[in-house]
């Protein structure tokens, strides 16, 4: 589908994922190219619609990509004297709202494909995350995937743990216990991993913090360690069962997150453009 407004425009970032900027003409004065109201959206590659073209339209893109670049949340508001440049001589003034939508920008890394992860990820998939599904075993990837959700059959997942974005969400349930421990300890020596996640049964979850202990992590290391991982208040043990139980607690670390977000990330910020236009 050609997509030809600003509002198709949304629904297909929303659709693939994409982070976005909308840039709204919220006031103007004198001769402008378009009126209050006039909107476009930006992402990283693309524009969609137009507030008026020319050396306006320039400036608010790279404003509105460097935002995305900067993962900058902020509410903006940029005002530009419409000075003659580039054959834009209109003499006006325009205030542009720009608010960035930074769709998926919490990574969770899933190890292991097994009954559990595949029940899992379909249900994941469908909240604000860009998933990491690594495996040794590809063949075990179902198909029909979202596109945040990213499969890698790999030899060697310590690795693939290793190589992760900061801040990545971790769960461990993999086919081999020593391999769920080796990907333990190396998640939680991380400083930037804070959340680690590992199926498995009470005697499981003593017996790694036990090993822990012995090779000298710190408490504070090894209280990264979440498991049995899931929220205690759904029971069950079918693999469907252990894997709502497993998405309810992800959901609630997203909202603590989401209320957790810095004071100046919750501001509205206002900025004069003091180059022509």
């Amino acid at each position: 589908m050609k997509i030809t407004n600003w509002m198709q425009a949304i629904g297909h970032c929303q659709q693939k994922q994409s982070p976005f900027v909308l840039a709204t003409v919220i006031e103007h004065k004198g001769s402008v190219p378009r009126d209050s109201g006039a909107k476009m959206l930006i992402t990283s590659e693309q524009t969609f619609d137009t507030i008026g073209g020319g050396h306006l339209e320039h400036l608010v893109t790279r404003t509105s990509r460097e935002m995305l670049l900067e993962r900058d949340t902020a509410i903006r508001t940029e005002e530009y004297p419409l000075a003659a440049k580039l054959g834009q001589c209109c003499g006006g003034f325009a205030k542009v709202l720009l608010e960035s939508y930074q769709l998926n920008t919490q990574n969770l890394a899933i190890f292991g494909a097994g009954h559990v992860a595949n029940e899992l990820v379909p249900i994941l998939q469908r909240l604000p995350l860009n998933l990491h599904w690594i495996d040794e075993r590809g063949e075990l990837f179902p198909t029909g995937l979202q596109e945040n959700v990213r499969t890698i059959t790999t030899d060697c997942p310590v690795s693939e743990l290793k190589a992760l974005p900061a801040n990545t969400l971790v769960l461990i349930m993999t086919h081999n216990h020593q391999l769920d421990f080796d990907l333990v300890k190396c998640a939680i020596v991380r400083d930037d991993i804070d959340f680690v996640g590992v199926i498995g049964s009470e005697t499981k979850a003593k017996r790694f913090r036990y090993k822990l202990q012995q090779r000298e992590l710190s408490d504070v290391q090894i209280a990264k360690m979440v498991s049995p991982v899931g929220e205690r208040a759904v029971p069950g043990k079918t693999p469907i069962e252990v894997a709502i139980s497993m998405a309810a607690q992800i959901t609630q670390l997203l909202h603590k997150q989401k209320n957790e977000l810095p004071v100046n990330e919750q501001v509205q910020r206002t900025t004069m453009n003091t180059e022509p236009v």
